[in-house]
């Protein structure tokens, strides 16, 4: 954490003696757009969300919360309310099958593709804009997008100078603070730093998060060309609370936490990224980057107690669990564009490896050490061609990606290489309406976890040679799994409405579907399945019904198969039905809403013998501007609603479930300049 701190003091310092001290502007270039964004007439299923929505609305939650005011994306949290880790699904199907980027830089890790927001806290102070690819959508860096993708956009440095200071309290002793200051453009330079810390108890027992994360940006402008550097670092410390919890307990208490009180952990994670944009004219573009993302801490883990919770734990039967990851990569990309023409080629490697140490809590006596190594290049050509009313698009990637392991165990190195196409048509009658079509195929290779059965040592799914006694490797699942997508959807807005509804069928092959369990490190474990499909409807809508209150729609139906063993089951996790609805009020320096969320039953278990209840929600905020000030008050689960979102039946056939938070209050206070 050390050298992430002074490098980040490094950085800081360059960007303030490069914006010295002219308050001349000059004329806007406007930070060119991440070229993978899907615009209005694309045919292609997104959602984006603005700056001014994610202020209005973000307290310094998990994003998995934020995004699920989004169509066909449920999430729960570890801890039961909007701190700690938390976990979100699009369209049924686990963040670890979507592509998450930052400016282009992939977030999501190459081994395990799972990326935890929670080691950069109040990462959405910091984000510009959000975009949401439901699908396969465009090609990206990173991961593929198998469910779908979410870009999230740093600061724009051109956005008028301020400064930012906020502070909120509430339930469960939360506590967050922050401030933000950028400078705008001054001498072609500009400046953006924001500084956050966040504390929780949590709502269960021994669940508490301490959290505090740095994000800085610095650009220097010029008519041809710009750079911007931007430095994210953050730090958390928690009290562990994955394990779900027998619904018997919940009753007599609901804060139990099954995770034994000695399970905690401590991350610090840091990316730093360094672009450039070249515009010789403006016809081309080209755009590049370098970065280099480190994450560095441990866990403690009960294995005792994950046998079986009855058990009482002792601090000499716990593991320490400690990683250090290094991740750098290079991106370019080029683009032609003309009146009718856009062409777009891109360029991806990255290098990644990740450092595994498993040693005795207490003694530090080390019981196994590994080292996974990952390795990747992709190469996509993009196009899109006007003929009047009409747009043609096309996209093609080839991606392949190397895999191996250095460990006890004799361990022979992976490839995988996949060719995905895209084809897509949109119609556009007038400024407001399009309706689109598209289809695409795309691959992807099993995560680590999946071919170690959730295991971060290898050795522990291993049989013993009778006479050698070396470690026998077993037959690892290294298939990659594969769906095609074909999306149909419309995009209109006229007098006060806008609509945008969507169909979508999703066809797979060998799809690695959840299977209600959890491996030893907390994250759901999945299966193998024959054949299966997801099908459904999504809704983004809102109405101004006149110039005081709007009504917002986002719902989903969903319709999921399995075929195994010519038995059809339903993926679990998988609601049919999900509807967030919020009216919202605002007339001079007032502004107030109520959301209300609905959430049909959904299976926990692959034999669709068990499920979570349907439940409905609703939050409400209230909001008053005076000056420079903006008090607000959000309310969360209002009528204090006692449900769960997530669950499981243990190999005893128990139920247990997560438990989430009942009625709970956050009150803050900003002050901007």
């Amino acid at each position: 954490m050390k050298n992430i701190l002074f490098l980040s003091f490094a950085i800081f310092s360059l960007s303030i003696s490069q914006n010295t001290i002219s308050s001349d502007s000059i004329n806007q270039l406007n930070e060119v757009e991440i070229i993978y964004k899907a615009h209005k007439f694309s045919p292609i299923t997104y959602q984006n969300i603005s700056r001014l929505e994610i202020e209005e609305l973000s307290i310094g939650q998990e994003p998995a919360l934020f995004f699920s005011n989004t169509p066909s994306i449920i999430s729960h949290s570890d801890a039961g309310h909007t701190q700690g880790y938390s976990y979100f699904t699009l369209r049924g199907i686990d963040q670890t099958r979507i592509n998450i980027t930052l400016d282009g830089v992939p977030l999501n890790d190459p081994a395990d593709q799972a990326f935890y927001f929670s080691n950069y806290a109040d990462i959405l102070n910091s984000i510009e804009k959000i975009q949401i690819q439901r699908g396969v959508g465009t090609s990206k860096n990173g991961t593929a997008s198998y469910a779908g993708s979410i870009e999230l956009s740093t600061p724009n440095l051109y956005n008028n100078e301020k400064m930012e200071i906020g502070l909120g309290y509430g339930s469960f002793n939360t506590l967050r603070t922050y401030g933000i200051y950028n400078s705008g453009v001054k001498n072609k330079k500009g400046l953006y730093v924001r500084i956050s810390k966040i504390y929780s108890d949590g709502f269960k027992q021994h669940a508490s998060n301490n959290s505090q994360s740095l994000f800085l940006s610095g650009g220097q402008f010029g008519d041809l060309a710009s750079w911007k550097v931007n430095l994210l670092a953050g730090n958390q410390k928690n009290g562990l609370a994955w394990m779900p919890v027998p619904e018997d307990e919940i009753n007599c208490d609901r804060t139990t936490n099954a995770n034994s009180e000695f399970e905690k952990d401590d991350f610090s994670q840091m990316l730093v990224q360094v672009q450039n944009t070249l515009t010789p004219n403006m016809n081309n573009t080209i755009k590049s980057s370098i970065y280099y993302s480190l994450a560095d801490g441990w866990w403690d883990f009960d294995f005792p107690n994950y046998l079986d919770a009855e058990v009482e734990s002792n601090i000499e039967d716990i593991s320490r669990n400690a990683l250090t990851s290094n991740l750098i990569g290079f991106y370019s990309n080029y683009k032609f564009q003309n009146k009718k023409f856009t062409s777009t080629s891109g360029l991806h490697l990255n290098t990644y490896s990740n450092a595994f140490t498993e040693s005795h809590m207490n003694s530090g006596e080390v019981w196994n050490k590994n080292t996974k190594y990952k390795q990747e290049i992709s190469i996509f050509q993009k196009a899109e061609y006007k003929i009047k009313n009409l747009l043609f698009s096309g996209d093609i990637q080839y991606r392949t990606s190397l895999f191996n392991y250095e460990g006890d165990v004799n361990f022979n190195e992976i490839n995988w290489s996949f060719i995905n196409p895209k084809l897509g048509l949109s119609y556009r009658n007038s400024d407001n309406l399009v309706i689109y079509v598209n289809m695409g195929k795309t691959g992807r290779e099993p995560t680590r976890y999946d071919m170690f059965q959730g295991n971060d040592v290898l050795e522990y799914i291993c049989a013993i040679d009778s006479i050698t006694g070396e470690y026998i490797l077993p037959d690892l699942d290294k298939k990659p799994e594969y769906v095609t997508d074909y999306e149909l959807g419309i995009r209109t807005s006229f007098n006060r409405i806008n609509l945008n509804v969507n169909g979508y069928y999703l066809d797979f092959k060998n799809e690695r579907v959840l299977n209600g369990m959890f491996g030893p490190s907390g994250l759901a474990l999945t299966s193998n399945v024959e054949r299966s499909i997801r099908t459904g409807i999504e809704i983004h809508a809102s109405y101004q019904i006149n110039k005081h209150i709007k009504l917002v729609n986002n719902s989903s139906f969903n319709y999921s198969l399995i075929e195994q063993q010519n038995i059809d089951f339903t993926p679990i996790l998988t609601p049919p039905f999900i509807v967030n609805q919020e009216i919202i009020f605002s007339k001079k320096n007032l502004s107030a809403s109520i959301a209300s969320r609905y959430q049909s039953s959904s299976y926990i278990n692959f034999e669709n013998t068990e499920s979570i209840n349907e439940y409905l929600l609703f939050n409400g905020k209230i909001s008053y501007k005076m000056k420079n000030y903006t008090l607000s008050l959000f309310i969360n689960n209002i009528s204090d609603n006692y449900y769960y979102n997530n669950g499981l039946v243990d190999g005893d056939g128990q139920k247990k479930y997560v438990v989430q938070a009942p009625r709970n209050i956050f009150i803050s206070i900003k002050y901007r300049v």
